[in-house]
């Protein structure tokens, strides 16, 4: 996970720093306290193909509007979440003017319990952000982009020019699960959003939408992880 800290005042860049490394030391952090230096950075990445996952940005900045800056930054890297931070007179114009979708907002001082929600959620919601290494995150993006197809990590570690055993084990410490564990608990996840959204579906529908070669072992696996079958889990999701 790679995140922009873009303010004007040092110490409000030096709080969150510390903030973040004490909640996500594997983080690596850029910081820039104005525009300029903001979109050096974002050349830097770019020309070594790599992207910003996160910036938090100060509403102004410089006695310029940090949103503009933001906004340059995300025309070119479009996956980027964003986290205003505003003094609490500006916190209404930043709710109302913001245009590119900030994830959330925070009001100075920063209080720590709300910054660490805001960015566990955001974890919580893409866990490759929260692993160091850049190798289990391109497992894990696979699994997001690819886990209704046939998925075998003996498969994926030749694609990624990798020994098989050795890409099991780095997973396995860095997710704290085995691969087809995690594979297996996302695809049941997605399995449920299906069943609350498409309620028209057969259960066999479902299975096959998320990967699942049976309907048999999707309800097997699906009772096994929520204690309930997919049926009683729609009927109960309302």
């Amino acid at each position: 996970m790679r995140c922009l800290l873009l303010d004007d005042e040092p110490l409000e860049i030096e709080q969150l720093e510390l903030l973040i490394q004490r909640h996500f030391p594997n983080w690596q952090i850029e910081k820039a306290y104005n525009g300029t230096q903001a979109m050096k950075i974002i050349e830097k990445l770019e020309k070594h193909g790599a992207t910003l996952e996160l910036a938090l940005v100060d509403i102004k900045i410089s006695g310029k509007n940090g949103l503009d800056i933001a906004e340059s930054i995300k025309e070119r890297m479009p996956d980027l979440n964003v986290v205003v931070i505003s003094a609490f007179q500006e916190f209404e114009y930043a709710r109302k003017s913001l245009s590119l979708k900030a994830i959330d907002y925070l009001v100075k001082p920063v209080i720590e319990s709300e910054f660490v929600k805001i960015l566990t959620s955001l974890v919580e919601e893409n866990p490759e952000y929260g692993i160091s290494s850049e190798i289990v995150q391109k497992v894990m993006t696979i699994v997001k982009e690819q886990y209704h197809q046939p998925l075998k990590l003996a498969e994926l570690s030749k694609g990624l020019h990798i020994n098989a055993n050795y890409l099991s084990r780095i997973f396995n410490e860095e997710v704290g699960m085995a691969f087809s564990d995690y594979l297996l608990h996302f695809r049941i996840e997605q399995a449920k959003n299906l069943l609350r959204k498409q309620r028209h579906w057969s259960i066999q529908r479902v299975a096959e939408e998320c990967g699942f070669n049976s309907q048999h072992y999707f309800s097997t696996s699906f009772k096994k992880i929520m204690s309930t079958t997919p049926l009683k889990f729609r009927n109960s999701a309302g």
